[in-house]
């Protein structure tokens, strides 16, 4: 296999409005990634994908974009990213930028002209997906990612258009070769600013079935799971290799899809070893194992994820994508629950030693693995308590809906799904320190600071040569030197598969074998495994190993032999 530079890199997510306030207004900006890039630097990480930046009304975090072409002035200018981007190359770091074109706001000027005739010269009125009313009523029965009906009537034209997420958010019409074009000329012109590659939003969505039906609607449920019915649609593989032939192909970039509802052969579509398309997708099957098993409730529940679920999962991808397509690893994004909070056990006695462990588990895995933000220091949930402290529009519109509207659960029941579940979990600013919030800005945030910063911070990390940050640290260094990491084969540990406690797998090459052995519980467990009498412990989250068979609570234990 030839090994490309991806490949063996490691990427770092900065969520900009909570990384590092610069200018004292609450809100994190480009000035402030700046400032922080040798920290980024000192970990270890080669990519730092940046979340949207552009210039947006800000309806969903920056995912509705209204100029492709400027930055959001709550983040800084083009001048700043400019620095930015020329002082993260100075160190050796890449920019990987945020590709939202299933979708634009709604007060991008494309569709301000085509909301504002309903002239068919008008070329902007196609740039989007409207339709006739049906029997008085939306087109089909397709529900919204954030609630409500994904269609919103326009009086003056008397049609509806389509918006799979917000009403802001109005999706753009990828059958139109124009539509196409038009992106693709914008990702060249960010081409020549000097990026190294882009992540792309929900990009299994951007071909819509022919006919627009109605999708399939779970009883008692209010609209039909559209999600399902588009996710890798008739023509998505054909405008993603026109894409690659137009832009992709003519750079060396890191490129990832986001791809709700693929599976591992669509994967090795999308993600192909011949690179006509990305090179690696984001999927969503382990990070939706603790959904609620109520179609009408969707995500929300507080259950943990068992590890005999989570572990055929994870190793379904490993072996399906094996030679064919690249992973992407994560236990965690802007979207996502705080990593040691849902896989692994934040309670102080346990929480840096099972956010190692979740650490090895991940990075001794085949492919490119994604940090977010604050998960190198073992940050948590928030855990609010009223549905008033949350600024995350999926989750106050949920609130509303199934407590107030539909009544399917009690305020308190959803603020205990809210507080598992909620992506302003992820989002709260980036704890740098223990002085007045967290050293993320000297004026009150835009979303609160986790109380447990005075415990939880980048300084007491960099202080302690035992912390969470320093595993990562080392995890990396050992991702950047042994080959095997890369391409070593993924095999679980012969029995394995029904462990109830410990995730045990190897990895293999011509040369050498990696043993990866990990206790998910806070018991105290005994395990025998064959470790060969020429093997090294490579990494471990203890300080000692009291017996060989014996692992302590979330103890993860990496042994490397010559073969």
């Amino acid at each position: 296999m030839t090994k490309l530079w991806w490949q063996n890199a490691v990427v770092y997510q900065v969520y900009p409005k909570s990384f590092q306030d610069s200018n004292d207004d609450g809100i994190g900006d480009l000035r402030g990634i700046i400032n922080r890039l040798d920290y980024i630097k000192e970990l270890g990480a080669d990519v730092i994908w940046l979340n949207p930046i552009y210039k947006s009304p800000d309806i969903d975090g920056g995912y509705d974009i209204a100029d492709y072409q400027n930055i959001n002035p709550t983040f800084g200018n083009m001048d700043d990213f400019e620095c930015l981007l020329k002082t993260a190359h100075q160190k050796g770091l890449k920019i990987m930028m945020d590709l939202v074109v299933n979708h634009s706001s709604s007060d991008h000027e494309w569709f301000k002209k085509s909301i504002g005739s309903t002239d068919k010269n008008n070329k902007y009125r196609d740039y989007y997906v409207w339709r006739d009313p049906v029997d008085g009523h939306e087109p089909n029965n397709w529900g919204a990612s954030f609630s409500g009906s994904a269609w919103t009537f326009d009086e003056k034209s008397g049609q509806y258009y389509l918006h799979l997420f917000a009403k802001e958010q109005p999706d753009l019409n990828w059958d139109n070769p124009e539509v196409r074009n038009s992106i693709f000329d914008m990702m060249n012109w960010w081409a020549g600013k000097g990026i190294d590659g882009f992540r792309m939003d929900v990009i299994s969505l951007i071909s819509k079935p022919k006919g627009l039906p109605d999708a399939p609607k779970e009883e008692g449920a209010a609209y039909g799971n559209a999600g399902e019915l588009i996710a890798n649609g008739p023509h998505v593989h054909e405008y993603l290799k026109e894409m690659n032939q137009k832009v992709l192909s003519k750079h060396d970039w890191i490129t990832v899809g986001e791809t709700a509802g693929v599976t591992t052969e669509e994967a090795k579509r999308y993600a192909n070893m011949n690179e006509s398309e990305l090179n690696m997708v984001f999927q969503f099957e382990h990070v939706s194992l603790d959904g609620n098993k109520n179609p009408a409730l969707g995500k929300w529940s507080d259950t943990k994820t068992s590890l005999i679920d989570l572990r055929a999962n994870l190793a379904k991808w490993q072996k399906n994508l094996s030679g064919k397509a690249w992973n992407s690893l994560y236990w965690s994004n802007h979207d996502q629950p705080r990593t040691v909070s849902r896989f692994g056990n934040d309670a102080p006695k346990y929480r840096e030693v099972s956010a190692k462990m979740l650490a090895a588990v991940l990075h001794f895995m085949q492919g490119t693995p994604y940090i977010y933000q604050g998960e190198e220091i073992g940050m948590t949930n928030i855990y609010f308590t009223d549905i008033n402290q949350y600024r995350d529009l999926e989750s106050i519109n949920a609130y509303h809906e199934l407590v107030e509207q539909e009544h399917l659960l009690s305020s308190e029941t959803m603020i205990k799904y809210l507080a598992a579940h909620s992506r302003d979990n992820a989002r709260t600013p980036m704890q740098w320190n223990d002085t007045e919030n967290a050293g993320f800005s000297k004026v009150t945030p835009w979303l609160p600071v986790n109380p447990n910063y005075k415990l939880i911070n980048v300084k007491d990390a960099l202080n302690d040569k035992n912390s969470v940050f320093y595993f990562y640290q080392k995890l990396i260094k050992l991702r950047h030197e042994l080959p095997i990491i890369t391409d070593g084969v993924f095999n679980l540990v012969e029995g394995n598969e029904s462990d109830q406690e410990v995730f045990a797998y190897t990895r293999q090459n011509e040369e050498e074998a990696l043993l990866v052995i990990a206790n998910f519980t806070d018991k105290v467990v005994e395990r025998e495994y064959k470790v060969l009498d020429n093997s090294k412990l490579l990494i471990q989250n203890y300080k000692d190993i009291v017996k060989n068979n014996e692992l302590r609570p979330y103890e993860v234990r990496v042994y490397l032999s010559e073969k």
